[in-house]
């Protein structure tokens, strides 16, 4: 997201988003507001907003999306998998309902200036584990040289494809510029002049040791949530299980508006507000659950509103330009 934008949709406590675009400046996503309220309605979910989203000719993902994850840092093979089948999640067709599949469906209704829609295929492609090459912090500059070495490395390089997507996770003890102060996740455009190409690349970091009530809400809560308890992680890991969210937000809006000049809010791009960035913080339809909507929890007392091959996550919805308003999978249709 090029330039902040504080969005004032009546989603409780959750998020501030913003969404970059362009070379220079990333898209962003930023926390909650505890003033904010929900807004209820039997299907959908509408939000406040500047202008709804438009499309501005630029150009949307239809080939097959591959996503090349970069491990940085200190990971454990069994995070690995939640993020790993999430991404399996997205093409699975035969996920209990209500799935991660479904949810995708809101974001393969953007087309191009053919008519052709955003893929219904995103595939788990080449990893790449780059452990603390460039230290235990980073900033956006550095990130450019972490990708460049996931791309050149001499014994195994990620392929550089057309549709490729370069997913930059970090560790809890990696520290990265304006984390949790201000941002989870981006997504931008790679520098050609660093890392040879340009590519499409979006970053989360785990927030589980670092400040999980900001970025892993609600599975951990801020104190001036008094009252309000963290609710369970469907997969038993709070950092992971916060970074899910934000990993479909990035990857939603890199198929969507991928060079920012696609899907996104305003006559600009100065000032995007891109597909995910509209519905942050919403999960579901209602409001008998505190800042979520109507969720689904397990027998374990876990909660989620989808479904995965086998685990279960918690998504936030995505802006449904059809009808204007964020949709996804829901509670209520069980």
């Amino acid at each position: 997201m090029v330039i902040v934008y504080l969005l004032m949709h009546r989603v409780p406590m959750l998020l501030i988003a913003v969404a970059a675009l362009l070379i220079v400046t990333p898209v962003i996503g930023y926390r909650p507001r505890p003033e904010l309220k929900p807004k209820r309605s039997q299907n959908l979910v509408s939000s406040s907003k500047l202008d709804d989203i438009r499309y501005h000719m630029g150009p949307v993902l239809t080939a097959d999306i591959t996503i090349h994850p970069i491990w940085y840092g200190a990971w454990q093979n069994s995070q690995k998998n939640i993020i790993r089948e999430f991404i399996y999640s997205i093409s699975a067709v035969h996920s209990k309902h209500p799935s991660v599949a479904e949810w995708w469906e809101t974001v393969q209704l953007y087309t191009d200036k053919t008519g052709a829609n955003v893929s219904r295929k995103v595939l788990l492609a080449e990893e790449n584990d780059s452990f603390y090459s460039h230290g235990k912090s980073l900033t956006r500059s550095s990130m450019q040289y972490v990708i460049r070495s996931a791309v050149t490395a001499g014994a195994k390089p990620l392929l550089i494809t057309k549709s490729g997507l370069y997913l930059l996770l970090t560790s809890p003890d990696v520290h990265v510029q304006d984390f949790c102060n201000h941002i989870c996740g981006f997504h931008n455009l790679t520098w050609k002049s660093i890392v040879g190409y340009t590519l499409l690349y979006a970053w989360v970091g785990n927030s589980g040791k670092l400040f999980p009530q900001t970025c892993a809400f609600p599975f951990a809560v801020p104190e001036y949530m008094a009252g309000f308890k963290a609710l369970k992680p469907p997969n038993g890991d709070v950092g992971v299980d916060g970074m899910i969210s934000f990993i479909g937000h990035e990857v939603a809006e890199l198929a969507t508006d991928p060079v920012g000049n696609a899907w996104y809010s305003g006559q600009e791009p100065s000032l995007p507000l891109e597909s995910a960035d509209i519905c942050e913080g919403i999960y579901g339809t209602g409001d008998d659950v505190p800042y979520t909507g109507h969720v689904l929890k397990g027998k374990d007392g876990a909660t989620y509103n989808m479904n995965g091959i086998k685990r279960r996550y918690l998504v936030q919805w995505a802006w449904n330009y059809v009808v204007s308003a964020c949709t996804g999978p829901n509670a209520l249709d069980q």
